[in-house]
């Protein structure tokens, strides 16, 4: 199993652990980019898929770097509903 298919499952999950690092790097195999307005876009990461024209705005964690359960059935329903997983 590769590691983009573990990451797919691991979402699906819903775990309590998915980790920004972890998104960032699903998405970034899934073709996506980061493609943020410079110093000003604060916490808000735009991730943009070129050969798609498809974009996700994600908000990156903080304190703690988990992605909250909300976000993470949000970023699942996007990609399922783009046909990426």
């Amino acid at each position: 199993m590769s590691k983009k298919e573990k990451l797919i499952k691991k979402l699906q999950s819903l775990p309590k652990d998915f980790t920004y690092a972890e998104l960032e790097s699903l998405l970034s195999q899934l073709g996506f980019v980061i493609d943020n307005k410079g110093k000003t876009s604060g916490s808000r990461i735009r991730f943009y898929n070129k050969e798609l024209k498809v974009q996700y705005l994600a908000h990156k964690p903080h304190p703690t770097k988990v992605i909250k359960e909300i976000a993470l059935k949000d970023i699942l329903s996007f990609l399922e509903n783009n046909n990426l997983i």
